[in-house]
């Protein structure tokens, strides 16, 4: 196993100019994160630069037998906490051969709204808090529950500490400097309140990119839990009773927001999310009627409601942002396993393009 390990932590970038590039996409679920390596000449930085590649569709449920293949076009680069050196890894979304995007890549739509001018002209500015729950392996049970049984309620798990308490740090904290390394924008991590679960924070980052280092982050982990021997589920509700969901809280603000005055722009951006609240909730994730249940720091699916420093409503506006007037806002209804790709370019659209 010595050599095994010794093999694994070899630095390439020693000895060759050669990298290895590990080409990341989203599967046909919308939430199975793909990828496979191939060897490029030499270091780079820019991902045009980089060759497109494809693969066989038909075997990740996003094209037929018959016509399976899928084009990978490179999209963002990041620093690989796995190789080390100079070797990458590469965000990529999905083409037919003809050049339209598969029914999966919800990244071409987003890069489109990201791209009109009225919103780059206010830069908007995103910060995603992803939770998620680790669990065991062979049972599919959150790890640090006994077997067929609950732990205690919830209280002393949120921001908690202690073998009794916090379970999978050393798993949290493998992710959270992999990340840093890669150069991804993570802001921090917690315990979350239901045991087993946690979450990172990314951002902020600014327009296309939150889906980008937020689908970077969400691979990293799979890697991390995949050497760890446990399982990382981004299911809104995963334990049905008085336990916690699973969120992906977005929070969201633009250049006129963070200005003065800017109060009265989020005030009349959360009118226009209110407007449009079903069409919010058709595409902020799966599973999430069992999460917004209007119960453990949610407001009900079929309603929407916004309050200053109320964890309890669709929308949240923080205390500072109410005293200073001016800031962000935080949408608390996607669910954890949204695309963020989905949910960040629908902000955008609703408060900054869309005419009621």
């Amino acid at each position: 196993m010595s050599l095994l390990t010794d093999l694994l932590n070899l630095n390439i970038s020693d000895i060759t100019e050669k990298v290895i590039a590990e080409y990341i996409w989203v599967g046909g679920s919308g939430m199975d994160v793909r990828s496979k390596a191939r060897t490029l000449p030499g270091p780079v930085s820019d991902p045009s630069k980089l060759p497109k590649w494809n693969y066989d569709g038909s075997s990740t449920g996003q094209a037929p037998g018959e016509d399976s293949e899928v084009i990978l076009y490179p999209q963002a680069i990041f620093r690989d906490p796995f190789r080390r050196g100079n070797n990458i890894l590469v965000i990529c979304d999905t083409y037919t051969p003809a050049g339209e995007p598969i029914p999966t890549n919800k990244r071409d739509k987003a890069a489109k709204i990201f791209s009109h001018p009225d919103v780059v002209a206010e830069e908007p500015w995103y910060g995603i808090e992803q939770e998620y729950t680790l669990l065991q392996k062979d049972v599919q049970w959150p790890i640090g529950w006994p077997l067929g049984g609950y732990p205690g309620p919830q209280g002393p798990y949120y921001c908690g500490a202690g073998a009794d308490k916090a379970f999978g740090r050393d798993i949290v904290d493998s992710h959270y400097k992999a990340c840093i390394y890669a150069g991804i924008d993570i802001s921090g991590i917690n315990g979350e309140v239901m045991p087993g679960q946690w979450e990172f924070q990314v951002g902020p980052t600014v327009g296309i990119s939150a889906g980008d280092q937020l689908w970077a982050a969400r691979y990293i982990l799979e890697r991390v839990t995949e050497i760890a021997g446990v399982v990382v589920s981004f299911d809104p509700k995963p334990i049905p009773g008085d336990w916690n969901g699973a969120g992906a809280h977005t929070n969201f603000s633009t250049k006129s927001m963070r200005e003065d005055g800017g109060y009265e722009v989020i005030k009349k951006a959360i009118g226009k999310l209110g407007l449009r609240h079903k069409e919010h909730i058709a595409a902020y994730g799966e599973g999430n009627e069992r999460r917004l249940t209007g119960r453990h720091e949610t407001a009900d699916i079929d309603t929407f409601v916004w309050g200053v420093a109320n964890r309890g409503a669709s929308i949240r506006v923080g205390r500072d942002t109410e005293k200073e007037a001016k800031g962000y806002f935080e949408d608390r209804r996607p669910a954890s396993n949204m695309d963020p790709y989905v949910v960040t370019s629908m902000i955008a659209e609703t408060t900054l393009l869309w005419k009621p």
